[in-house]
């Protein structure tokens, strides 16, 4: 493969990189490619599971001897200490590279710019900021957990084109077509954990897993009942023991029933701020208890209140909305975001949109979250 231009060869990279997404974390997903001075491709890697080589090292095996004297393209800056496996950097290092270019500095405290460090030390020449925003994007779950201790948060529901998740009956099934429904399970797929209230979990009994044969990662199933209501009969319940569930209830939740759910292999969190009506406060908690956990990724999926108290805490980062082609109509019919809202449309939280795609006759949507100004 020859690349035309070094950009080419940082998004072939970047490419690479997103293959990792969802088998790496806590880690970022990384991507490296080794390319000679007329940026003839050598080698090339990611990051492929938790735990294992790192992209740098694929690329480095890949190459092999022709990697003396090349250019190493990587996403990330090469990692400086003994983790899992041995420092990147030193990898790097030993193998002869003479230029690495750099997509972004590792905020990670024990790198954060000591792999830069080691590579100049050792008389390579060293660009970074090559399709940095890019990169950023990549790794915004990765830097939140790093930079504040909180996982990323996506928020995703389905509706209609006047805007509803259901009628006034509760009827959804189905907003849309089989394809858009795989490509939901698919983004839970990849989901440290799923995140519904108590009216879901009662209304509907989900099982709230990525059904697309082997699921990429074991998501916790997350239920926000302050009362402890989960029925133990319930989908959740009965498959606790093979995939986790957590019930974050009130510290003032009956007490017989805490002990049923915890007999039958259900974590439960019992908080002083009430799930059900200290909303923002729980919903704080609740982050900073998983981020404690090293979940990097985790899916809200509603229902409309539990929704709304994430958009009201400010603590979205990403919305995946899909929108199907029906009109409800009826002024009863379901919305999905609750929660207590703005009264002035320059409150309202501001988001960009990431991308588009028609899947049938259906629209997914991808937001990101803009960050506030200080004046707002």
């Amino acid at each position: 493969m020859q690349f035309q231009s070094p950009e080419d060869v940082m998004r072939q990279a970047l490419a690479l990189a997103a293959l990792g997404i969802g088998r790496v974390e806590p880690n970022p997903a990384v991507g490296a490619v080794i390319v000679d001075d007329s940026l003839r491709l050598l080698g090339q890697g990611y990051h492929q599971e938790f735990g294992g080589h790192h992209a740098e090292v694929w690329a480095l095996k890949e190459a092999g001897d022709l990697a003396r004297g090349a250019t190493l393209y990587v996403t990330l800056e090469p990692c400086a200490h003994h983790g899992k496996t041995p420092p990147c950097a030193e990898a790097v290092v030993a193998a002869g590279i003479k230029r690495v270019v750099i997509a972004m500095p590792d905020p990670f405290p024990k790198v954060n710019g000591r792999g830069i460090e080691i590579l100049k030390k050792a008389g390579i020449d060293c660009e970074v900021g090559l399709c940095e925003p890019e990169a950023r994007r990549l790794t915004a779950p990765f830097r939140k957990l790093t930079e504040t201790g909180l996982p990323y948060v996506y928020a995703k529901w389905a509706m209609t084109l006047d805007g509803k998740i259901a009628t006034a009956s509760g009827d959804s099934k189905w907003i849309t077509g089989e394809e858009t429904r795989a490509r939901g399970h698919r983004l839970r797929s990849r989901m440290d954990a799923i995140l519904v209230g108590s009216g879901t979990a009662l209304a509907d009994d989900p099982m709230l897993t990525a059904r697309l044969g082997e699921p990429t990662r074991k998501a916790t199933r997350v239920v926000f009942d302050s009362q402890a209501r989960l029925p133990l009969d319930s989908q959740l319940v009965s498959t606790a023991n093979d995939v986790p569930v957590l019930v974050i209830a009130s510290a003032r939740a009956d007490r017989a029933r805490v002990n049923e759910l915890r007999h039958r292999d259900v974590e439960v969190l019992q908080l002083n701020a009430d799930p059900g009506g200290e909303r923002a406060a729980a919903v704080q908690t609740v982050l900073e208890e998983l981020g404690r956990r090293q979940m990097t990724n985790i899916l809200v999926e509603g229902g409309g209140q539990l929704l709304g108290a994430f958009f009201d805490a400010e603590q979205v980062d990403e919305a995946h909305v899909f929108l199907g082609p029906k009109i409800i109509g009826s002024a009863d019919g379901r919305s999905p975001i609750a929660g207590v809202g703005c009264r002035w449309i320059d409150e309202a939280a501001g988001f960009e949109l990431l991308s588009h795609e028609r899947i049938g006759d259906d629209l997914y949507l991808k937001f990101a979250a803009r960050p506030r100004t200080e004046n707002e």
